[in-house]
């Protein structure tokens, strides 16, 4: 398996992790409107947990493996 670049792992968690707290104001945002769109809150909310397993996916990807 080929290594890793660390900054390149750390670049992609900091855009991740700004497009989950993006789509979590959205999603405050739309559930306030008295017009709340269900089907556009639960999609947003189905990325958000895509979103929330791909950062943790990425996290681990950068603790070193310690079983060599």
């Amino acid at each position: 398996m080929a290594e890793e670049d660390p900054a390149k792992i750390a670049a992609q968690l900091v855009e991740l992790k700004v497009e989950h707290r993006d789509l979590d104001a959205a999603i405050d945002r739309l559930a306030e409107s008295i017009q709340a769109d269900e089907m556009a809150i639960k999609r947003l909310k189905k990325r958000k947990l895509r979103l929330k397993d791909m950062i943790a996916a990425l996290e681990s990807r950068l603790i070193p493996d310690l079983d060599a």
